[in-house]
């Protein structure tokens, strides 16, 4: 009798182990479930285009397909420059799945560093060759231009400078201002510099600004505030921090940033797939977005007014549209970039 009383312990015993393992299994296979599940619904975005700008466009994506973007942005400060260091960073595991970015050079950077995935869509498979890298690493859009902004309070149209060489004027001397070369734009604006005149030209150029004495501020934007309260009269930066200007109201106009008679430079967005990606699937649905006409038009719609590069959509938004921009190759300038920024540094900082 006993030994049935143990046999049957040991078998309820047994049962019940078994039990909790099968209870166990299956809190963890519907647990692992939720997680892949979650996941899958979700990506990673990292933008250095400004906030303000981006997010209602991300928010729209999200409505239209349920999937969360984790978006991550670049502060004023360190426009760009941050975002890519994270990413190379994390290139051994990355975080991110797509780049958006408001500029182009440091995009080329990661694509010859082997940071970037090739993409091809029917979204992009009739992309212009200018904006476009050969190996489908990055995908170009959405212009803004390198502008001399000035305050129309204290400057006429006809008084306005129209290009770089314009700006070495001594008339214009402590009355100009722009952003750090280190981020932003500034730098690959300075490294076209490079590019369109040759180092001898340039040189010359840096010192007739520093002998302007010239203004190096924290960014576009701050450049541009000094110029509406009159710290100063006239500044370099990009388009839209122009047309942010205007839409609050303070007393700013532009002019192309000529580089002599060659044209502006004009710099577009760029998005890419990060390599090995770890939502890959969701990434592809964000970059075809973010690649879309639809994107093109709410850029161009919104305060930063982007010229699209699309033929269908330059004459619906001739306005904002760049009638000759530089005619130089975005990886020459891409090249140039990290000697260019230390040499303008040495000659503006002294």
């Amino acid at each position: 009798m006993q030994e049935m009383r143990k046999k049957t312990t040991v078998q309820q015993s047994l049962s019940f182990i078994l039990y909790t393992l099968c209870c166990l299994s299956l809190f963890l296979i519907l647990t692992s479930c939720k997680k892949q599940n979650s996941a899958s619904n979700e990506v990673v975005l990292y933008c250095s285009v400004d906030q303000e700008f981006a997010e209602p466009i991300i928010r729209r994506f999200e409505e239209q397909t349920g999937i969360k973007v984790r978006d991550r942005y670049d502060t004023e400060a360190s426009k760009t420059v941050g975002l890519v260091n994270k990413l190379r960073a994390e290139s051994s595991n990355p975080v991110a799945d797509v780049f958006w970015s408001g500029e182009i050079f440091y995009t080329i950077q990661l694509a010859n560093e082997g940071l970037l995935a090739p993409y091809e869509s029917e979204v992009t498979k009739d992309w212009p060759q200018l904006y476009k890298d050969k190996l489908n690493r990055w995908h170009a859009f959405g212009l803004r231009v390198r502008v001399i902004a000035y305050n129309t309070n204290k400057i006429s149209a006809q008084e306005a400078p129209k290009s770089l060489e314009d700006c070495l004027d001594s008339k214009w001397k402590g009355r100009i201002a722009m952003a750090t070369p280190s981020f932003g734009t500034t730098g690959g604006d300075v490294a076209s510099w490079f590019a369109h005149y040759g180092e001898d030209k340039v040189i010359e150029i840096l010192k007739g600004l520093k002998a302007n004495e010239i203004e190096l501020v924290s960014g576009n934007s701050t450049a541009v505030r000094w110029v509406s309260t009159g710290q100063a009269d006239i500044c370099f930066t990009d388009t839209d921090d122009v047309y942010a200007a205007q839409r609050n109201g303070n007393p700013v106009a532009l002019n192309f940033l000529n580089q002599g008679d060659k044209g502006p430079l004009a710099i577009p967005n760029t998005a890419a797939l990060i390599k090995n990606a770890p939502h890959p699937e969701t990434a592809k649905k964000l970059l075809d977005f973010i690649l879309s006409e639809e994107l093109e038009i709410l850029l161009a719609e919104s305060d930063s007014h982007n010229s699209p590069i699309r033929s269908s959509l330059v004459k619906k938004y001739s306005k904002y549209a760049i009638e000759e921009q530089l005619d130089i190759e975005y990886e020459k300038i891409a090249d140039l970039l990290p000697a260019s920024i230390e040499r303008a540094k040495k000659i503006l900082e002294k």
